[in-house]
C-alpha cells in the first residue's frame, strides 16, 4: 500500500494543534518532514529561529520556461515558503496563517548553472491578525537573485 500526499502531509504535521509555529519549524528542520509541495520542488529548510526561516532550493532544467531559464513562480514559491515559514514561528500551536498579497522582485536569470539558492525570510511586523516578512534569495556566494515582500492573515481557531 503506497501513502498517499494528502496522508503523508497529515502524518507529518500532526502535531500542528500541539506545537507552537516555532516548535513546528524546529520539528522540520530535526526530521526533514515537508510539505508535499515542498517536496515536489526540493525546498529544504536549513535554519530555523523566532522569525527568521532559511530554505535551500536546486534550480533544476524541470522547473525552466520557454526561454530556457527557471520560470519566475519557482523563485515566487520560494519566497513565499521561506516568508510564510518565518511568519508560522511567531504563532502559537493550532494557528494557522496564508498569503494574502506577494510581492516578488527578479534581479537577474536563474537557470541550473546557478547552482544552490538559499532563501532567507524575516518577520517585519508580527501582530495579532496580520504579519508581515521580507525574503531575499540568493546563491551560496551571497549574490542577490530575488527579493520580495509579503502579508500574511492569520487563520482563527
Amino acid at each position: 500500500m503506497t501513502i498517499s500526499d494528502i496522508d503523508q502531509a497529515k502524518i507529518a504535521f500532526s502535531n500542528f494543534n500541539k506545537l507552537s509555529g516555532l516548535e513546528l519549524m524546529n520539528k522540520l528542520l530535526r526530521e526533514g518532514d515537508q510539505s508535499p509541495m515542498a517536496q515536489t520542488m526540493g525546498l529544504k529548510t536549513i535554519f530555523v529561529a523566532d522569525g527568521e526561516v532559511k530554505v535551500s532550493a536546486m534550480p533544476l532544467a524541470k522547473f525552466y520556461n520557454p526561454m530556457m531559464r527557471i520560470h519566475g513562480g519557482f523563485t515566487a514559491t520560494l519566497i513565499d515558503n521561506c516568508m510564510g515559514s518565518a511568519v508560522l514561528t511567531k504563532l502559537p500551536a493550532a494557528t494557522g496563517v496564508g498569503t494574502v498579497v506577494l510581492n516578488v522582485n527578479y534581479i537577474r536569470k536563474i537557470d541550473i548553472e546557478t547552482g544552490e539558492l538559499v532563501a532567507t525570510g524575516t518577520v517585519l511586523h508580527a501582530g495579532r491578525t496580520m504579519l508581515t516578512a521580507e525574503a531575499k534569495v540568493t546563491d551560496l556566494a551571497g549574490k542577490l537573485y530575488a527579493h520580495g515582500t509579503g502579508t500574511f492573515l492569520v487563520y482563527p481557531k
